[in-house]
């Protein structure tokens, strides 16, 4: 890790004991840069902000009564939904299951290319991008835009500013819309917001997510790259000599100078120190300083430099995107080889594949029953005339299938127990249970039992669902309880 430069006016400072605890932010303004890279970047943009603000209108048919968004967080109903996926509460270890499959992602990408994912996908790089090109066009480019905010406060100046931070408000508001629009039914929310019919936690929702855009990507920006994102902080540890990450070739540009027309590149760098690389940089950087916590591996820098080296008719690629290996390689006059197959990246692969495959495995072999059994606890038993004791007990059926189902519920474990469900028949050795179409039926069930044929305070008694049609068996065990004998 380079260590960073010192100006030489903190240098003395601090020599004299004077040195300030805190260094002022200075706003970064970027140079606009055309290349490779930047218009990968800006096919990013698009394509990230379709999918997040189109998504939400995408539809899926589930059949009647069920909502037919595609991608949907259903808060009242708890349900997640996710096409031809339906996720109910109790299933959420498929939520930690694919933020454990994020996670490793983002190390086998970080292992392969540094921090593509930071240069072109994250969604502070993509927003940062759009608020910078709002400046661009209003203002203009570099020059212009660190001039006017030298300039004093004017008519011109306050106008300028105005426009560029409205704009920013429409996008963040944008932004926060589309977070809220996966939380219901599109179309119907967007309606209601913009007619101001929806609540005040839809507009809070908002506010918050809009908001955070507003201030992290309009004035925050690198320094969200920098102090708040904890990614930067250990991304060196998903790196390797054959990771593929934003280098300088030193061995080729150094010794580095400015070059006059008709100067010759003999005995010397290609490296003009232009600054190019610098002043394209979103967070600043010298990338000639080496790997740096500041580098977000956008690769704008290789577009600028690589126009230069075009320009003096040198040969591309003294900033590159390659390995640490590769680089020592040629600088020693040998060929680079690219290693993307190694023990990092298989072990990376395996675990997506192990914890893909187990999702995907208890996807298909999920269960569209559950029954739950809560014994009432108050009172436990009631003794009954004839002798025998009653338990009461609260069963809740889980139907997963859109379709209305009819089971058979049947009590074991205890000989000569009967069963009788509230609203039904009583003293039965089993009873018909109705469930609507995708819902959690409740009941409240009565299980007499002869005292003769307990064990004690307590009883293991089983109940058992079985589905009519397909004749699918479900069990769920409970105590029966009963006085001392």
């Amino acid at each position: 890790m380079a260590s960073p430069k010192i100006d030489p006016t903190l240098k003395k400072a601090a020599a004299d004991g004077d040195a300030p605890l805190y260094a002022e932010t200075v706003m970064i303004h970027p140079r606009t840069v055309k290349g490779t890279f930047r218009t990968w970047k800006w096919a990013a943009v698009a394509v990230l902000l379709a999918v997040y603000h189109l998504s939400p209108f995408l539809r899926w048919d589930r059949g009647p009564g069920a909502p037919s968004q595609a991608i949907l967080v259903d808060m009242v109903g708890r349900r997640g939904y996710f096409f031809f996926l339906e996720i109910w509460p109790q299933e959420v270890y498929y939520l930690t299951g694919l933020l454990f499959i994020a996670a490793i992602a983002l190390f086998f990408m970080s292992s392969l290319a540094g921090r593509v994912w930071c240069g072109f996908f994250c969604f502070q790089t993509v927003y940062t991008d759009l608020f910078m090109l709002v400046e661009r066009l209003v203002v203009g480019d570099r020059a212009k835009r660190m001039a006017l905010d030298r300039a004093p406060w004017s008519a011109d100046k306050f106008g300028k500013k105005a426009v560029i931070n409205l704009v920013w408000l429409v996008i963040a508001a944008s932004c926060g819309v589309g977070f809220t629009l996966f939380f219901g039914d599109a179309p119907t929310m967007l309606t209601d917001i913009v007619t101001g019919n929806e609540s005040a936690a839809v507009y809070g929702a908002i506010g918050v997510v809009g908001g955070a855009c507003f201030l992290l990507a309009g004035y925050a920006r690198e320094q969200v790259c920098l102090y708040m994102c904890p990614y930067s902080r250990f991304q060196s540890a998903m790196f390797d000599e054959h990771s593929l990450i934003i280098g300088y070739e030193e061995w080729r540009g150094e010794p580095r100078k400015p070059v006059r027309k008709g100067d010759s590149f003999e005995n010397r760098g290609h490296c003009i120190d232009c600054r190019m690389c610098v002043t394209v940089c979103p967070t600043g950087i010298d990338i000639r300083d080496g790997i740096q916590m500041g580098c977000i591996g956008c690769a704008l820098c290789i577009d600028a430099c690589d126009a230069m080296m075009d320009k003096y008719k040198l040969p591309r690629g003294l900033i590159t995107w390659d390995s640490i290996a590769n680089q020592a390689a040629r600088a020693a006059g040998g060929k680079g080889n690219i290693r993307l197959v190694r023990p990092r990246t298989i072990i990376y692969v395996a675990l997506i594949t192990l914890v893909g495959g187990l999702i995907v495995f208890s996807l298909a072999s999920r269960k569209t029953t559950e029954l739950n059994v809560l014994h009432e606890r108050s009172p436990l038993y009631v003794q009954m005339s004839s002798g025998a004791i009653r338990n009461g007990y609260v069963l809740k059926v889980l139907n997963m299938v859109r379709q209305d189902r009819t089971f058979v519920l049947e009590v074991g474990g205890i000989d000569g127990a009967t069963l009788s469900v509230v609203g039904g028949e009583s003293n039965a050795r089993s009873a018909e249970l109705k469930v609507s179409p995708d819902v959690i039926g409740t009941y409240n069930v009565f299980v007499n039992a002869p005292l003769s044929a307990l064990q004690g305070k307590r009883t293991p008694l089983v109940f058992t669902l079985r589905e009519t049609s397909e004749g699918k068996v479900t069990r769920a065990e409970s105590l029966f309880a009963a006085p001392d004998k």
